[in-house]
Protein backbone atom coordinates (compact mmCIF):
# COMPACT_ATOMS: atom_id res chain seq x y z
CA UNK A 1 0.00 0.00 0.00
CA UNK A 2 3.04 2.34 1.02
CA UNK A 3 4.60 1.42 -2.46
CA UNK A 4 1.16 2.64 -4.41
CA UNK A 5 0.98 5.83 -2.66
CA UNK A 6 5.03 6.63 -3.14
CA UNK A 7 4.33 5.88 -6.66
CA UNK A 8 1.39 7.97 -6.91
CA UNK A 9 3.14 10.50 -5.07
CA UNK A 10 6.31 10.46 -7.64
CA UNK A 11 3.93 10.16 -10.92
CA UNK A 12 1.78 13.31 -9.18
CA UNK A 13 5.16 15.44 -9.11
CA UNK A 14 6.75 14.60 -12.56
CA UNK A 15 5.67 17.47 -15.02
CA UNK A 16 3.52 16.66 -17.42
CA UNK A 17 3.86 17.74 -20.76
CA UNK A 18 1.87 20.70 -21.27
CA UNK A 19 3.57 21.87 -18.08
CA UNK A 20 7.20 21.04 -19.74
CA UNK A 21 5.38 23.17 -23.06
CA UNK A 22 4.45 25.99 -20.59
CA UNK A 23 7.54 26.28 -19.31
CA UNK A 24 9.23 26.19 -22.36
CA UNK A 25 6.57 29.11 -23.79
CA UNK A 26 7.97 30.63 -20.73
CA UNK A 27 11.52 30.22 -20.62
CA UNK A 28 14.65 32.94 -21.77
CA UNK A 29 14.80 31.52 -25.70
CA UNK A 30 11.09 32.09 -26.45
CA UNK A 31 10.91 35.53 -24.38
CA UNK A 32 14.02 36.38 -26.80
CA UNK A 33 12.05 34.98 -29.48
CA UNK A 34 9.07 36.79 -29.18
CA UNK A 35 10.89 40.44 -28.89
CA UNK A 36 12.69 39.98 -31.83
CA UNK A 37 11.29 41.30 -35.24
CA UNK A 38 14.12 40.09 -37.06
CA UNK A 39 13.69 36.66 -35.82
CA UNK A 40 10.02 36.92 -36.38
CA UNK A 41 10.04 37.50 -39.48
CA UNK A 42 12.93 35.19 -40.64
CA UNK A 43 10.76 32.07 -38.94
CA UNK A 44 7.67 33.12 -41.25
CA UNK A 45 9.63 32.99 -44.50
CA UNK A 46 11.30 30.23 -43.43
CA UNK A 47 8.34 28.18 -42.73
CA UNK A 48 6.96 29.63 -46.34
CA UNK A 49 10.29 28.27 -48.09
CA UNK A 50 9.85 25.08 -46.26
CA UNK A 51 6.04 24.33 -46.83
CA UNK A 52 6.41 25.08 -50.55
CA UNK A 53 9.39 22.65 -50.71
CA UNK A 54 7.30 19.82 -48.51
CA UNK A 55 4.06 20.29 -50.10
CA UNK A 56 5.79 21.11 -53.84
CA UNK A 57 3.90 17.48 -55.36
CA UNK A 58 0.23 18.90 -53.98
CA UNK A 59 0.31 23.20 -54.28
CA UNK A 60 3.18 23.99 -57.36
CA UNK A 61 1.27 24.96 -60.66
CA UNK A 62 2.92 22.30 -62.15
CA UNK A 63 4.61 19.07 -62.38
CA UNK A 64 8.38 20.20 -64.25
CA UNK A 65 9.78 16.72 -64.59
CA UNK A 66 7.21 14.97 -65.77
CA UNK A 67 7.66 14.97 -69.52
CA UNK A 68 4.27 14.52 -71.21
CA UNK A 69 3.58 17.73 -69.50
CA UNK A 70 6.16 19.94 -71.28
CA UNK A 71 5.76 21.41 -74.43
CA UNK A 72 8.86 23.27 -75.85
CA UNK A 73 6.32 26.14 -77.37
CA UNK A 74 6.06 27.07 -74.31
CA UNK A 75 9.77 27.37 -73.62
CA UNK A 76 11.01 31.12 -72.79
CA UNK A 77 8.42 32.32 -71.60
CA UNK A 78 8.37 35.98 -69.63
CA UNK A 79 7.02 36.51 -66.67
CA UNK A 80 3.26 37.24 -66.17
CA UNK A 81 3.79 40.57 -65.72
CA UNK A 82 5.39 41.04 -69.00
CA UNK A 83 4.37 41.25 -72.71
CA UNK A 84 3.82 37.73 -73.79
CA UNK A 85 3.64 36.61 -70.71
CA UNK A 86 1.53 34.03 -69.39
CA UNK A 87 -1.01 33.81 -66.06
CA UNK A 88 -0.33 29.63 -66.28
CA UNK A 89 3.09 30.38 -65.82
CA UNK A 90 3.53 33.05 -62.80
CA UNK A 91 7.54 33.17 -62.84
CA UNK A 92 7.81 32.22 -66.87
CA UNK A 93 9.43 28.91 -68.20
CA UNK A 94 12.98 27.94 -68.65
CA UNK A 95 14.19 26.47 -72.33
CA UNK A 96 12.35 23.11 -71.76
CA UNK A 97 9.14 24.47 -71.12
CA UNK A 98 8.79 24.08 -67.51
CA UNK A 99 7.51 26.23 -64.72
CA UNK A 100 9.90 28.13 -63.22
CA UNK A 101 7.73 28.64 -60.21
CA UNK A 102 7.18 24.64 -60.03
CA UNK A 103 10.67 24.16 -60.77
CA UNK A 104 11.99 26.48 -57.73
CA UNK A 105 10.00 24.65 -55.58
CA UNK A 106 10.65 21.18 -56.60
CA UNK A 107 14.49 22.38 -56.62
CA UNK A 108 14.37 24.28 -52.70
CA UNK A 109 13.28 20.52 -51.66
CA UNK A 110 16.89 18.56 -53.12
CA UNK A 111 18.45 21.67 -51.67
CA UNK A 112 16.82 21.42 -48.14
CA UNK A 113 17.39 17.63 -48.49
CA UNK A 114 21.06 18.25 -48.94
CA UNK A 115 21.54 20.62 -46.93
CA UNK A 116 20.37 19.33 -43.74
CA UNK A 117 21.53 15.54 -44.78
CA UNK A 118 24.60 16.59 -44.42
CA UNK A 119 25.01 18.81 -41.81
CA UNK A 120 23.85 15.82 -39.79
CA UNK A 121 26.35 14.13 -41.41
CA UNK A 122 28.89 16.49 -40.27
CA UNK A 123 27.23 16.50 -36.96
CA UNK A 124 27.83 12.95 -36.45
CA UNK A 125 31.71 12.50 -37.43
CA UNK A 126 32.45 16.39 -35.78
CA UNK A 127 31.00 15.51 -32.31
CA UNK A 128 32.17 11.98 -32.39
CA UNK A 129 35.36 12.46 -33.29
CA UNK A 130 35.13 15.60 -30.82
CA UNK A 131 34.72 13.51 -27.64
CA UNK A 132 37.08 11.07 -28.50
CA UNK A 133 39.72 13.42 -29.28
CA UNK A 134 38.88 15.41 -25.70
CA UNK A 135 38.45 12.53 -23.49
CA UNK A 136 41.26 10.26 -24.47
CA UNK A 137 43.81 12.92 -25.20
CA UNK A 138 47.14 11.26 -26.04
CA UNK A 139 48.10 10.20 -29.43
CA UNK A 140 44.78 10.21 -29.96
CA UNK A 141 43.57 13.41 -29.42
CA UNK A 142 46.97 14.76 -31.54
CA UNK A 143 46.07 12.32 -34.58
CA UNK A 144 42.40 13.51 -34.67
CA UNK A 145 43.18 17.34 -34.46
CA UNK A 146 46.28 17.38 -36.88
CA UNK A 147 43.85 15.81 -39.44
CA UNK A 148 41.61 18.58 -38.60
CA UNK A 149 44.11 21.18 -39.04
CA UNK A 150 45.15 19.29 -42.53
CA UNK A 151 41.72 19.61 -43.75
CA UNK A 152 41.17 23.15 -42.80
CA UNK A 153 44.05 23.89 -44.86
CA UNK A 154 41.95 23.86 -47.67
CA UNK A 155 38.71 25.30 -48.89
CA UNK A 156 35.79 22.85 -48.17
CA UNK A 157 34.56 23.57 -51.61
CA UNK A 158 37.91 22.05 -52.92
CA UNK A 159 37.44 18.92 -50.75
CA UNK A 160 34.19 18.24 -51.76
CA UNK A 161 34.91 18.61 -55.05
CA UNK A 162 37.65 15.95 -54.59
CA UNK A 163 35.40 13.58 -52.49
CA UNK A 164 32.38 14.11 -55.45
CA UNK A 165 35.36 13.41 -58.01
CA UNK A 166 36.52 10.22 -55.87
CA UNK A 167 33.00 8.95 -55.72
CA UNK A 168 32.31 9.27 -59.74
CA UNK A 169 35.36 7.78 -60.50
CA UNK A 170 34.79 4.85 -57.96
CA UNK A 171 30.99 4.34 -58.93
CA UNK A 172 29.33 2.54 -62.24
CA UNK A 173 28.88 5.63 -64.95
CA UNK A 174 25.01 4.84 -64.85
CA UNK A 175 24.61 4.99 -61.55
CA UNK A 176 26.07 8.46 -61.09
CA UNK A 177 22.87 9.84 -61.95
CA UNK A 178 20.82 7.73 -59.12
CA UNK A 179 23.86 8.21 -56.97
CA UNK A 180 24.25 11.75 -57.27
CA UNK A 181 21.91 13.00 -54.10
CA UNK A 182 24.16 10.71 -51.79
CA UNK A 183 27.33 11.57 -52.83
CA UNK A 184 26.63 15.42 -52.73
CA UNK A 185 26.02 14.62 -48.64
CA UNK A 186 28.54 12.80 -48.34
CA UNK A 187 31.03 15.13 -50.00
CA UNK A 188 29.45 18.11 -47.98
CA UNK A 189 29.39 16.21 -45.08
CA UNK A 190 32.98 14.93 -44.60
CA UNK A 191 34.44 18.42 -45.64
CA UNK A 192 32.63 20.35 -43.07
CA UNK A 193 33.16 17.84 -39.72
CA UNK A 194 35.85 19.88 -38.51
CA UNK A 195 34.49 22.82 -37.13
CA UNK A 196 31.80 20.67 -35.10
CA UNK A 197 35.21 18.39 -33.86
CA UNK A 198 37.27 21.26 -32.87
CA UNK A 199 34.42 22.86 -30.51
CA UNK A 200 33.04 19.56 -29.18
CA UNK A 201 36.86 18.73 -27.87
CA UNK A 202 37.17 22.21 -26.12
CA UNK A 203 34.41 21.87 -24.21
CA UNK A 204 35.15 18.53 -23.76
CA UNK A 205 38.56 19.62 -21.91
CA UNK A 206 36.62 21.55 -19.83
CA UNK A 207 33.88 19.12 -18.70
CA UNK A 208 36.08 16.17 -18.18
CA UNK A 209 37.75 17.44 -15.14
CA UNK A 210 34.45 18.80 -13.80
CA UNK A 211 33.36 16.81 -10.51
CA UNK A 212 30.61 14.85 -12.13
CA UNK A 213 32.87 13.23 -14.49
CA UNK A 214 35.42 12.53 -11.75
CA UNK A 215 32.55 10.83 -9.69
CA UNK A 216 31.72 8.48 -12.93
CA UNK A 217 35.46 7.32 -13.14
CA UNK A 218 35.50 6.67 -9.58
CA UNK A 219 32.28 4.30 -9.70
CA UNK A 220 33.07 2.43 -12.36
CA UNK A 221 31.18 3.94 -15.27
CA UNK A 222 32.70 2.96 -18.68
CA UNK A 223 34.17 5.56 -20.36
CA UNK A 224 31.48 5.08 -23.48
CA UNK A 225 29.14 5.57 -21.14
CA UNK A 226 30.45 8.58 -19.65
CA UNK A 227 30.81 9.97 -23.20
CA UNK A 228 27.11 9.63 -24.23
CA UNK A 229 25.44 10.09 -20.77
CA UNK A 230 27.62 12.68 -19.26
CA UNK A 231 29.44 14.62 -21.44
CA UNK A 232 27.64 15.03 -24.21
CA UNK A 233 24.46 16.26 -23.02
CA UNK A 234 26.93 19.38 -21.72
CA UNK A 235 28.75 19.70 -24.94
CA UNK A 236 25.77 19.80 -27.42
CA UNK A 237 24.25 23.68 -27.01
CA UNK A 238 27.14 25.45 -29.20
CA UNK A 239 26.97 22.46 -31.76
CA UNK A 240 23.17 23.32 -32.04
CA UNK A 241 23.86 26.76 -32.59
CA UNK A 242 26.65 25.71 -35.44
CA UNK A 243 24.50 23.60 -37.15
CA UNK A 244 21.76 25.59 -37.46
CA UNK A 245 24.22 28.23 -39.38
CA UNK A 246 26.17 25.70 -40.92
CA UNK A 247 22.55 24.30 -43.04
CA UNK A 248 23.06 27.71 -45.10
CA UNK A 249 26.52 27.27 -45.72
CA UNK A 250 25.57 23.79 -46.48
CA UNK A 251 23.29 25.14 -48.91
CA UNK A 252 25.37 26.95 -50.47
CA UNK A 253 28.04 24.64 -50.79
CA UNK A 254 25.39 22.30 -52.84
CA UNK A 255 24.26 25.18 -54.85
CA UNK A 256 27.92 25.55 -55.63
CA UNK A 257 28.66 22.01 -56.74
CA UNK A 258 25.83 21.98 -58.97
CA UNK A 259 25.96 25.11 -60.72
CA UNK A 260 29.87 23.82 -62.00
CA UNK A 261 28.31 20.89 -62.82
CA UNK A 262 28.98 17.95 -60.52
CA UNK A 263 25.88 18.13 -58.35
CA UNK A 264 22.24 16.86 -58.84
CA UNK A 265 21.55 15.48 -62.74
CA UNK A 266 19.39 17.96 -64.54
CA UNK A 267 16.17 15.61 -64.35
CA UNK A 268 16.37 16.20 -60.56
CA UNK A 269 17.45 19.86 -60.48
CA UNK A 270 18.23 21.65 -57.57
CA UNK A 271 18.31 25.32 -57.25
CA UNK A 272 22.18 25.51 -58.02
CA UNK A 273 21.45 23.70 -61.57
CA UNK A 274 18.60 25.93 -62.34
CA UNK A 275 21.06 28.76 -61.78
CA UNK A 276 23.67 27.17 -64.14
CA UNK A 277 20.92 26.29 -66.59
CA UNK A 278 19.55 30.12 -66.39
CA UNK A 279 23.30 31.59 -66.44
CA UNK A 280 23.49 30.39 -70.18
CA UNK A 281 20.77 32.67 -71.03
CA UNK A 282 21.05 35.56 -69.23
CA UNK A 283 23.10 37.42 -71.57
CA UNK A 284 19.86 36.64 -74.14
CA UNK A 285 17.58 38.79 -72.28
CA UNK A 286 16.26 35.64 -70.34
CA UNK A 287 16.77 36.71 -67.22
CA UNK A 288 14.02 34.98 -65.57
CA UNK A 289 15.45 31.74 -65.52
CA UNK A 290 18.38 32.69 -63.14
CA UNK A 291 17.05 35.50 -61.00
CA UNK A 292 13.84 34.03 -59.77
CA UNK A 293 16.22 30.68 -58.58
CA UNK A 294 19.11 32.92 -57.39
CA UNK A 295 16.40 34.95 -55.01
CA UNK A 296 15.30 32.20 -53.59
CA UNK A 297 18.54 30.84 -52.64
CA UNK A 298 19.61 34.12 -51.23
CA UNK A 299 16.03 34.66 -48.81
CA UNK A 300 16.23 30.63 -47.77
CA UNK A 301 19.96 31.42 -47.17
CA UNK A 302 19.32 34.78 -45.28
CA UNK A 303 16.49 33.80 -43.21
CA UNK A 304 18.12 30.60 -42.22
CA UNK A 305 21.14 32.76 -41.11
CA UNK A 306 19.12 35.27 -38.99
CA UNK A 307 17.54 32.38 -37.41
CA UNK A 308 21.27 31.21 -36.41
CA UNK A 309 22.55 34.60 -35.38
CA UNK A 310 19.35 35.51 -32.93
CA UNK A 311 19.53 31.65 -31.82
CA UNK A 312 23.24 32.16 -30.86
CA UNK A 313 22.36 35.84 -29.17
CA UNK A 314 19.43 33.59 -26.99
CA UNK A 315 21.59 31.07 -26.01
CA UNK A 316 24.97 33.22 -25.09
CA UNK A 317 24.20 33.57 -20.57
CA UNK A 318 26.39 37.08 -21.06
CA UNK A 319 23.99 39.33 -23.72
CA UNK A 320 20.65 38.52 -21.55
Amino acid sequence: MNDLSTGDTIAAAAPSLADRLRAAANGDVAWSFRHSPVAIVSAIVLAVCLGGALLAPWIAPHNPFDLRTLNLLDALAPPAWLVDGRTAYLLGTDDQGRDLLSAIMFGARISLLVGLASVALAMLLGVTLGLVAGYAGGRIDAVIMRIADVQLSFPAILIALLIDGVARAVLPRDAHGTQAIGVLILAIGVSNWVQYARTVRGSTLVEKNKEYVQAARVIGIPPLTIMRRHLLPNVLGPVLVLATINIATAIITEATLSFLGVGVPPTQPSLGTLIRVGNDFLFSGEWWITVFPGAALVIMVLAINLLGDWLRDALNPKLR
